[in-house]
């Protein structure tokens, strides 16, 4: 039979008389049904919230009572019943409906509260078993509170304690609920149940060791309004669960730039977490200095040294603990961010005083298991993200002189860092010191003529350096330009057509050439 809808939505305050509560998470379900009993509003319940509202003394009528069948399969069929669901999707500003409740003698529920099984916290406990999972997908709970949300012009949908609050202030304030605030109730609940099928439609990619899902489902909250976008006339949010990987705790609030530029700098960083103090400067998402040490007042100077422009309104990311030393070295620029797992009270005590420097503290770097995902026309790009890592017997030595240990120190330095510079990607580096960056080029010969050049505009000696390359160098040029700025050692990842004639421009220099076997595209 074809639906018949009502020609308007009746958009008048609602009265509520009959509820139905039914929750998992039980916080303030107790305060919430006092205040409908004193309202003058009949509470339909269910199992275990039956129980907490009558163990306070307040009347409550199991659902069972109404639907005249018991509560069955431990529990699995409770509120799937047309005397529930009808009630629920009555439209009462409709006569017909009206006549037919009357006739089947069902009784209109005008409020509705739910909240779902805790599926989403099951599956982070430790050797969950698919069988536990599984039994943990509420199928009541979201069929009444779809129902409810369709039906929002006629009732009112709760899904989350902390909506208790607003509620009943409204309630109490005029004895009715508003069109205006059913319907973003509403909204929230099909948000509600949206998020909790991504999880389910999520775990069971994951369990079927899916590496890309067929259906690419995400639902995440937004975690906050930005000012604007990369430019004030674009708006903006952020969401997800930053407040997992970052606190920042002092400082205006991140913008959208920022964001951006604080992404690109854990992904580094990840890298080196393990690492001898190191620190990195970014600007626009692109590193402009990387230095390891084993003091990290002096990782900060040789990162600085690498690139003494860019820096200035940059932000600068560490591995340890942020000391005073350190701190003053910062300063004496304007940084914008400034990141570390932890800061020395005296550092605090100097970066605190200017009252606009976000200050910003790591807790945790990116995980590998999270797919990164990149909007693009007509759908999105999906990929897992680039952790990969060499180590030295993945290595092989292509040309007739073999590295020498340090030359290999600052080949795997350079990998490293040239890994998080967008492509085209050039670095040179030395002694676990960037020396030139060339970032971004059409040309991979560009690119390494601007690492060189801003190398030598800072006074950088590039004799005896190492040279990495994000992917193979397409002619012998490259290498040429290298062993001509000085390099003496190559890292790349090879592949390319005219391979042989690169490792004979090398052999022809007396340098050194590495291949990994993996490129790292960045764009």
């Amino acid at each position: 039979m074809a639906l018949k809808p009502l020609s308007h939505l009746p958009e008048t305050p609602l009265k509520i008389k009959r509820a139905l509560l039914s929750v998992s998470d039980k916080s303030g379900i107790v305060e919430l049904a006092k205040m409908l009993h004193q309202n003058g509003v009949e509470i339909l319940s269910t199992g275990g919230t039956a129980n907490v509202i009558r163990e306070a003394e307040i009347p409550v009528k199991d659902v069972s009572e109404v639907t005249q069948f018991p509560e069955c399969l431990d529990g699995r069929v409770k509120t799937l019943h047309p005397k529930i669901h009808s009630g629920i999707l009555a439209r009462t500003s409709h006569e017909p409906d009206n006549k037919e409740l009357q006739k089947l003698d069902i009784k209109p529920i005008e409020l509705v509260v739910v909240n779902l099984y805790p599926f989403k916290e099951t599956i982070k406990k430790a050797a969950i078993t698919p069988a536990e999972a599984t039994e943990n997908i509420d199928i009541g709970g979201p069929t009444m509170v779809r129902a409810a949300a369709k039906n929002f012009a006629h009732v009112c949908i709760l899904t989350n304690p902390s909506q208790y609050k607003s509620f009943v202030k409204e309630l109490n304030k005029g004895s009715a609920i508003s069109f205006s605030t059913r319907r973003k109730l509403a909204r929230k609940a099909f948000e509600h149940t949206a998020d909790y099928d991504t999880n389910i439609s999520n775990y069971f990619t994951q369990i079927d060791e899916h590496a890309l899902p067929e259906q690419l489902n995400v639902s995440l909250n937004k975690s906050a309004d930005l000012r604007y976008g990369e430019n004030p006339h674009q708006k903006a949010g952020i969401y997800g669960e930053q407040q997992k990987y970052i606190d920042c705790f002092h400082g205006k609030e991140l913008s959208y730039n920022n964001y951006l530029d604080i992404d690109s700098a854990l992904n580094l960083m990840s890298d080196f977490q393990n690492d001898d103090p190191t620190i990195a400067i970014f600007k626009h998402t692109v590193p402009c200095g990387v230095a390891t040490d084993n003091n990290l007042t002096k990782a900060y100077r040789k990162a600085f040294e690498t690139d003494k422009m860019s820096p200035f309104g940059g932000i600068v990311i560490t591995n340890k603990k942020l000391d005073l030393e350190t701190a003053q070295a910062i300063d004496e620029i304007f940084t914008e961010i400034i990141l570390a797992p932890s800061f020395s009270d005296k550092a605090l005590e100097l970066l605190t005083q200017k009252k606009n420097r976000r200050l910003v503290k790591i807790l945790q770097f990116p995980e590998a298991d999270t797919l990164t995902v990149k909007s693009v026309f007509g759908g999105a790009l999906v990929q897992q993200p680039d952790f990969e890592t060499v180590q030295t017997g993945d290595l092989k030595t292509v040309t007739e002189r073999t590295p020498t240990d340090k030359e290999m120190a600052d080949m795997l330095f350079a990998w490293k860092v040239v890994k998080h510079v967008k492509s085209n990607a050039i670095v040179y580096a030395k002694k676990r010191q960037t020396l030139g960056i060339g970032t971004g080029q059409t040309s991979r010969v560009d690119s390494s003529e601007i690492a060189v050049n801003k190398a030598q505009k800072e006074g950088m000696d590039l004799k005896g350096s190492a040279i990495a390359s994000d992917a193979f160098f397409p002619f012998a040029d490259g290498v040429e330009a290298a062993a001509k700025a000085g390099a003496t050692a190559v890292i790349q990842p090879g592949g390319s057509i005219r391979d042989e004639e690169v490792i004979k421009e090398a052999d022809n220099n007396k340098m050194t050439m590495i291949f990994t076997g993996k490129r790292h595209f960045k764009h």
